[in-house]
């Protein structure tokens, strides 16, 4: 298949290393990756906060950059991130309704339906569980609450966790609880976030796994600060990260807590003498 990332503002801007391993992953399975170079953000921070019209120029530059998918030139779009993948799927055609676009409305509607979060396009679309991914760590997974309510992923994520090699997968007590992110939640209500991603991080220390898993790289930015401040040992990685890694290419922590004496893997010491620079295979997929 020919795929079109959409990366994300987010990730583009402070946290490549996720786009970059979609690019990986989804080459190393046989298909072949585009980089639209006009895309920018999807219009969810502004849709959340209430700015319809303003969010107008930015759905519709989002719609021109993916165009070629209506036209049949690709396939598939995938995002790293169900947050911005539910913008797309379920907000960016209610606000050109709203504001009477009503061509723009038509085609941000045709482009939902071709755009999935990276579980989904994995197991629904390309038909696979597993993707041959190495990574011998144990992990506890977070569902954000885009990709589990809004999205309804499910227990794709999972599925796909549970079928990569030397992997161990740790349940999450209270698993489906919000980190206290929620985008500009955070900034309005910073002592009740603050409070949602404390009890958050310490159910994560009660599984004693070595890396926190999710789907999002903003929620996992929320709840890696916290890990770091707490100094409790635990790393980040994307769904993206674990499943790009392999044997000849395995994972290395790019999002450290503090107390870097705390945080030695072993088990992949000896194999990980730098971290891959994650710009090269997005570089490689532009087009």
């Amino acid at each position: 298949m020919r795929i079109a990332l959409f990366a994300t503002c987010l990730g583009e801007a402070m946290f490549p290393q996720a786009p970059a391993a979609t690019v990986r992953l989804l080459e190393r399975l046989g298909h072949e990756v585009v980089f639209p170079q006009a895309q920018a953000c999807c219009g969810q921070m502004h849709v959340n906060t209430g700015y319809y019209r303003q969010a107008l120029p930015v759905i519709r530059n989002h719609v021109a950059a993916f165009e070629p998918a209506l036209e049949g030139e690709w396939d598939a779009i995938v995002g790293p991130s169900g947050s911005c993948v539910g913008s797309v799927r379920h907000q960016q055609k209610m606000v050109a309704d709203r504001e009477g676009e009503r061509q723009l409305a038509r085609d941000a509607g045709l482009l939902a339906e071709r755009t999935y979060e990276l579980s989904e396009l994995l197991v629904d679309v390309l038909g696979v569980t597993d993707v041959g991914a190495w990574f011998p760590h144990s992990v506890t997974y977070h569902p954000t609450c885009h990709s589990l309510r809004m999205l309804r992923v499910g227990d794709r994520p999972t599925r796909l966790l549970r079928a990569v090699e030397g992997l161990e997968l740790i349940d999450l007590p209270e698993a489906e609880q919000c980190c206290g992110f929620g985008g500009t939640f955070s900034l309005k209500n910073a002592e009740t976030a603050q409070a949602m991603v404390t009890e958050k991080i310490r159910n994560v220390s009660t599984t004693r796994a070595e890396v926190l898993v999710s789907g999002d790289y903003s929620c996992l930015m929320n709840m890696a600060g916290t890990l770091s401040k707490q100094a409790t040992g635990v790393h980040a990685a994307h769904l993206a990260e674990v499943l790009a890694s392999t044997r000849d290419e395995p994972w290395s922590p790019t999002v450290l807590p503090r107390d870097r004496r705390a945080t030695a893997m072993p088990s992949c010491e000896t194999a990980t003498a730098a971290a891959p620079a994650p710009s090269g295979p997005a570089a490689e997929a532009r087009s």
